[in-house]
């Protein structure tokens, strides 16, 4: 915006846009027609890397037409020829130098229709684009003053708390909260479907009155134990497909004409476990709604507001507060609703309802446990056949099954869940024989997005997957991907971290190299991690990324979001599980899901590359690839080739 307006960073403040399909993610939703029928689900939302590609142009084209209406302003005012003047700063100057400041022409330019497709600078022209920048969020987050939904306070706020069946899905069939109500400051119990909101002073004596309340659940409609759980993924194998995306070639021809190399990959579920747990406040009165959230879509925040509350959307008013973080836990709508119910039993009264910590990491919608199941054929150096089986419930239906008032995973009616296969089935290496198919277990644990979705462990057991195909070739990994590769900015993002890394070059005894590559939503990335087996354990020394942005905009953030990216990874990697026994999740805080601590993170080396080819997001890129990089590393070091997440239950990690 600031760009094509030519105004300075400080003369823009950001805020984050009230919800309107106006402002939807056309990307992801298609266009929306505000004249006649909507193509597609217009929804504002953030995910998916998609955000940039989304308003890139439009926020430039938004800047271009206000400077272009601001020139015509000025030659009206001016009587000259809009071609005789420039803007600068701010500014429309003329060709003596004179300034109109355009906070002095904008009651003109407003009478303006502005250019629907004004013409945009080049990128020989940017001043600002293309530079590392000071982020606008950053003093502020800094200093503790920026404002999460946590720190929301509103006059007559009311603290809350809430319990829910630990059986996700499971109603509650009765509950004694007579020891609770005596406690200190507790104001109301409310129930809800499958548990109980508690209303107090403070959020501690919420808390504590919410752990003295008697509950008989309702049991898991889903299997007791994980082992149950594997057995379903794994089964659905023996079931029809649900769809093939790749077919090419004669897979079972070229595979019984050779050698056949066959083996099965699993990930586990994850939870999202953000810093900030789950929160929201929410005030009913007079018939209106008022909501504040950090939130990844504002317009779905309106729409089940309204149907929550039996209001129309127009009486819904929606805070978009910044979050602790998403990563696809906060487009769910849960953390909402409890907010919603509890405002809707005690009108007049703000109530803020935060989760605890247990609470959350027992309650999230996990990334799915995922199965796959390959056969392979090599000769002469080179893959001939891939058949690849991917196995794992569909985040549409499980998405869908939580739109009721409880979880039903019963719920199974999508055609085609693209996540299932993704990051697999979209991969550009040239195997002559090459088939890709999903197979969608029935629902069980609630399943959602997470960073890089179905990427993020289809990438695991793809690129581990080409990493034996290498070890059977007897090939060099990364100089096989290169072979198999004829897309260019694959090629250059593995040339990129071969030389980074040195790859060609012999290591000390007890060290070794691993590489994996993935396009991730467009943006073609890979990666090399470099690590020392020990008798202690294993000790990540360097991990060497590097991505194809297509453009880049601020090289500084995007370095910021790749190491964070890969950082993300490399704890999922390493320690991310979440099991199940007697139908209840057992991870309940930071203790038994652990995080990467600083001393465990290793070097982080980026490189961006810009091929031009249009522009991708980065938020999610190198998350993919540093599980499979990192165990065909250890693979390296070790011989032993892991083929299950995470891998700290088969090494220590120092």
């Amino acid at each position: 915006m600031a760009e094509e307006l030519d105004v300075s960073l400080s003369e823009v403040k950001v805020s984050h846009g009230f919800p309107s399909e106006h402002y939807s993610n056309r990307v992801s939703f298609g266009e929306p027609r505000f004249k006649g029928r909507v193509h597609g689900h217009p929804t504002q939302f953030t995910g998916g890397q998609t955000s940039i590609k989304d308003a890139f142009v439009r926020m430039r084209k938004a800047g271009a037409a206000a400077r272009i209406v601001l020139v015509k302003a000025a030659a009206e005012s001016l009587q000259v020829a809009p071609d005789t003047l420039s803007t600068k700063n701010g500014a429309v100057i003329d060709q003596l130098g004179n300034e109109l400041k355009y906070v002095d022409l904008a009651p003109l330019a407003a009478k303006f229709d502005p250019p629907v497709d004004p013409e945009l600078k080049p990128p020989s022209e940017w001043n600002l684009l293309g530079r590392a920048l000071p982020r606008v969020d950053m003093v502020a987050k800094c200093t503790g003053t920026a404002e999460y939904a946590i720190d929301v306070m509103p006059p007559g706020l009311l603290y809350a708390t809430v319990k829910r069946n630990p059986h996700l899905g499971g109603v509650m069939k009765d509950f004694d909260a007579s020891k609770a109500m005596k406690m200190r400051g507790v104001r109301k119990i409310i129930p809800i479907e499958d548990g109980v909101v508690v209303v107090a002073t403070n959020t501690w004596y919420a808390l504590e009155a919410a752990k003295a309340i008697d509950f008989e659940w309702g049991p898991p409609p889903y299997p007791a134990s994980l082992a149950e759980h594997r057995d379903k993924v794994a089964q659905e194998m023996d079931q029809k497909f649900q769809y093939r995306p790749l077919d090419a070639g004669n897979v079972e021809k070229a595979i019984e004409s050779a050698q056949e190399i066959s083996g099965e990959y699993w990930a586990p579920y994850l939870a999202h476990a953000t810093m900030e747990p789950m929160n929201a406040t929410a005030l009913y009165e007079n018939g209106r709604l008022e909501i504040w959230a950090g939130n990844q879509s504002p317009t779905r925040v309106v729409r089940n507001g309204a149907r929550w509350a039996g209001i129309k959307s127009e009486a819904v008013k929606v805070h978009t507060t910044y979050m602790g973080g998403g990563f696809g836990r906060r487009l769910e709508q849960d953390f909402q609703r409890v907010a919603i119910l509890a405002a809707l039993e005690m009108e007049g009264t703000p109530i803020k309802v935060t989760w605890s910590r247990e609470e959350d990491m027992t309650h999230d919608a996990y990334r799915p446990l995922a199965m796959a199941r390959f056969r392979a054929a090599v000769v002469n150096g080179k893959p001939v056949a891939l058949d690849l089986n991917l196995s794992s419930p569909s985040l549409f239906d499980s998405s869908q099954a939580r739109k009721g008032r409880v979880y039903n995973p019963k719920y199974q009616k999508s055609e085609r869940d693209k996540f299932i296969s993704t990051g697999a089935k979209d991969q550009p290496y040239q195997i002559p024989n090459y088939r890709v198919t999903a197979y969608r277990p029935p629902n069980l644990l609630p399943v959602g997005w997470w960073r890089s979705v179905g990427e993020s462990q289809n990438t695991f057991f793809h690129e581990s997957i080409i990493d034996e195909l290498a070890h059977a070739a007897d090939e060099d990994p990364l100089r096989m991907r290169l072979a198999m590769l004829k897309h260019k900015p694959s090629r250059s993002v593995l040339e990129a971290v071969a030389e980074m890394s040195d790859w060609s070059s012999k290591l000390p005894n007890g060290h070794a190299r691993g590489v994996a590559y993935a396009l991730s939503s467009g943006a073609a990335t890979a990666q090399v991690v470099e690590i020392k087996s020990t008798a202690a354990g294993i000790e990540i020394l360097n991990a060497y990324v590097a991505a194809d942005v297509g453009i880049a905009l601020d090289p500084r953030v995007i370095e910021a979001q790749l190491e964070g990216a890969l950082i993300f990874g490399l704890t999922a990697a390493i320690y991310g599980e979440i099991t199940v026994t007697n139908g209840v999740v057992d991870q309940t805080n930071f203790h038994d899901y652990e995080m990467l601590r600083i001393h465990e993170i290793p070097q982080v080396h980026v490189r961006i590359i810009e091929s031009g080819e249009g522009i991708h997001g980065v938020g999610e890129a190198s998350t993919p690839t540093t599980a499979p990089a990192l165990g065909n590393a250890i693979f390296a070091a070790t011989g032993r080739r892991l083929r299950e997440m995470p891998f700290g239950k088969f090494f220590d990690f120092i």
